[in-house]
C-alpha cells in the first residue's frame, strides 16, 4: 500500500519527469533530423555512442536535480550515485537506430524509491508517444490506460528478444531455439526500453534478454507491473548498478516463458 506522503512524493516527480522527457525527446528529434551533422563511434562491439547521448543526459540530469536537489542520479553515459531516491536514465535507448537513421528510439527515465522502481517515463519523440507509470497509479500511453495482452499460449505470442554483445552467443542461441520451438514469434527492434513498454501496452506478449542494465529497463518494468503483467526481480543482488536478466510478460504466458528461459518471476 502506498502511503499518502509517498504518493505525493511520487506524483511531484512523475509530473516533472514527464516534462523533462518531452524536452529531452524534442532535443533528440532535432539532432536526429539533422543527418548531415550525425557522428557516431563505438564504445564496444555494436555499442553505439553519439554526441547527443551525452547532451541529452546532461539536460535530464540538470533538470531533475535542480527540481529535486536531494535526489541522486545514475545515467548510462556519465554514471552517478545511488541513494534511497535515485533517478535512473538512458538518454537515448536505441542509439544504433538513432545513429543509422531509423526513427525508433526514446529517452527512458525511472525513479527508484527505497530500493523499489516506482516511476517509469519513456518518450518516443518520432511517434510522439509518452509512456507513463507510477507505483499504485496505473500505466498510460498518451493518457490512455495500458493493459498487457490477454494471450495465454506461447504459440500465439510475439516476444521481443534482444542480445547484448557482451553476453555469450551460445546461451543466447540456445534460448532462441527453446522459445521458437514453443511456437513463439521473435522480434528485435533495437530498443530495450521500448520493448518492455510494448509489453505493458499489450503490443507484444513478452520481452526477454539475458542481460540488461537498469537504465534500459527499469522504467518499462514499472509500466508492465502497473499494466497487469509479470516481471522478474530485476533489482535483486546488484541489479541497479550491474544489471541482470530481464523477463517481462503478459500474465497468461509468464509462467510458461519463465520456465522455458530459466528466469524466475517475482
Amino acid at each position: 500500500m502506498i502511503t499518502s506522503s509517498a504518493k505525493e512524493l511520487l506524483q511531484q516527480r512523475l509530473t516533472t519527469a514527464c516534462e523533462v522527457a518531452r524536452e529531452a525527446g524534442a532535443l533528440q528529434k532535432r539532432r536526429f533530423l539533422d543527418r548531415g551533422s550525425m557522428i557516431f563511434k563505438f564504445k564496444g562491439p555494436q555499442d553505439y555512442l553519439t554526441a547527443t547521448d551525452g547532451e541529452v543526459e546532461k539536460l535530464v540530469r540538470s533538470r531533475l536535480l535542480t527540481a529535486f536537489p536531494g535526489d541522486t542520479f545514475l545515467g548510462e553515459e556519465d554514471g552517478g550515485q545511488v541513494s534511497d531516491r535515485t533517478w535512473v536514465v538512458d538518454p537515448i535507448d536505441g542509439t544504433s537506430n538513432f545513429a543509422r537513421g531509423i526513427p525508433y528510439f526514446c529517452v527512458s527515465i525511472a525513479f527508484v524509491l527505497d530500493g523499489v522502481a516506482s516511476i517509469g517515463v519513456i518518450y518516443q519523440p518520432m511517434s510522439d508517444e509518452l509512456f507513463v507509470a507510477a507505483a499504485g497509479m496505473g500505466a498510460t500511453v498518451n493518457g490512455e490506460p495500458m493493459k498487457t495482452s490477454s494471450t495465454t499460449a506461447l504459440n500465439e505470442s510475439l516476444i521481443e528478444v534482444g542480445r547484448a554483445s557482451r553476453q555469450p552467443q551460445a546461451g543466447y542461441l540456445a534460448m532462441l531455439e527453446k522459445v521458437m520451438s514453443a511456437g513463439a514469434m521473435i522480434r528485435g527492434a533495437g530498443s530495450g526500453s521500448l520493448a518492455v513498454a510494448n509489453v505493458a501496452a499489450g503490443r507484444v506478449e513478452a520481452c526477454f534478454e539475458t542481460h540488461m542494465y537498469s537504465w534500459d529497463c527499469l522504467a518499462g518494468l514499472v509500466m508492465v507491473q502497473e499494466a497487469g503483467g509479470r516481471t522478474n526481480d530485476f533489482l535483486a543482488g546488484d541489479g541497479l548498478l550491474k544489471g541482470n536478466p530481464i523477463l517481462a510478460a503478459a500474465p497468461g504466458i509468464a509462467e510458461a516463458l519463465s520456465t522455458l528461459v530459466g528466469v524466475p518471476l517475482k
